[in-house]
């Protein structure tokens, strides 16, 4: 892919070490683009900034992860200037607000006039980027994405990092880890819902977020529930290491059935066993194998949860094996191989 010349401007107020963002932008460095950061000061008025900053040989715009509110300024940049724009939003802010935060009524007059905002974006640009199918089939239906500019580009992990850890022997009490910002979507209240009828075995919740207080107070300080701080994001290769379980999420709404959650996959990457809710957003293959080292569970149960934890501990010398299948999973249905072949025949619709 001839694209040493390729300049891409990430624009936007963005975090560069979210995972997402961290992956994706180590992956286009490897395709040999040269990436350009332009952070306005105000998003609306990003356009105007732009006018005063070093901005010449750019090939691309690309408005990432959770800025929907940089996207007008960026895509007004990129038609004065011919350029295409990339839109890799993760998430849809109208799904966040109204079905999943509930702030609003799909029918009130604020919901309808965020969805209108959010169809102008992605019906717009040249290229919309989605996580999973399940997400790009809803962009299609709700958002007005246009299906022949959707394409799907997994999360994944960054192998720089998460890498397989060794299989963990339990001398102690062995220990299931969940991690994350203790969101709905995640459904950490279910996790220690099923942990209150396992005392045999070790929870932790590590994070921080809106529901971490209503799973302090519903733990009711049992002794084999704990909670910890976050973690340096480096450190947490290390401190999935020495889980025997990882947990993913567990939430029921619509969303949570359309995405991977990044936990999903950097479990999966070193090594662990995971449990996590079924959804349509996993390959119907890898759902449907028995040996690929993943518990689906349905939904918001929190005695499937513990049920499946159960039977992973009921025959501890079983972990590693589970463990290695998780791996194999991982290589094969989530590799960064994988992601890297979908980012080049993504770009490769707009002349990249």
């Amino acid at each position: 892919m001839a694209n040493q010349q390729k300049t891409i401007l990430w624009w936007g107020r963005f975090d560069p070490n979210y995972s997402r963002n961290r992956l994706l932008r180590r992956l286009l460095a490897e395709l040999g683009f040269r990436l350009t950061d332009f952070k306005p000061k105000i998003s609306f008025l990003g356009g105007i900034e732009a006018k005063f900053a070093d901005l010449s040989g750019i090939d691309a715009v690309w408005v990432p992860a959770f800025r929907q509110r940089d996207f007008q300024a960026a895509h007004r940049f990129a038609v004065r200037h011919r350029l295409p724009l990339i839109f890799d939003p993760l998430i849809s802010a109208w799904d966040k607000a109204v079905f999943e935060r509930r702030k609003f009524s799909r029918c009130s007059f604020a919901a309808q006039r965020l969805q209108r905002r959010e169809r102008e974006m992605f019906s717009r640009a040249d290229l919309v980027l989605a996580d999973t199918a399940a997400h790009a089939e809803f962009y299609v239906k709700e958002l007005a994405a246009r299906t022949e500019c959707t394409r799907v580009v997994q999360v994944g992990a960054d192998e720089t990092l998460f890498r397989c850890q060794k299989p963990q022997i339990l001398e102690t009490l062995p220990e299931v880890l969940f991690y994350g910002s203790f969101i709905n979507l995640q459904g950490p209240e279910v996790i220690v819902e099923a942990a209150l009828t396992m005392p045999e075995v070790r929870w932790t919740l590590l994070g921080d977020g809106p529901l971490r207080q209503t799973c302090l107070d519903r733990s009711g300080g049992m002794a084999h529930i704990r909670f910890e701080d976050w973690i340096p994001y480096e450190d947490l290769p290390r401190r999935i290491g020495q889980a025997s379980v990882l947990l993913g999420i567990f939430g029921s709404s619509p969303k949570a059935g359309r995405v991977i959650a990044n936990k999903v996959f950097q479990a999966l990457a070193c090594g662990r066993p995971l449990v996590t809710r079924d959804s349509e957003a996993f390959p119907t293959a890898l759902r449907t194998d028995p040996l690929c080292g993943i518990f689906f569970v349905p939904a918001g149960d929190p005695a499937a949860l513990a049920a499946a934890v159960r039977e992973l501990f009921d025959k501890p010398e079983l972990l590693p094996v589970r463990g290695q299948q998780a791996r194999t999973s991982y290589e094969l249905w989530f590799s960064e191989g994988g992601i890297r072949k979908a980012l080049v025949d993504s770009l490769r619709l707009i002349g990249l």
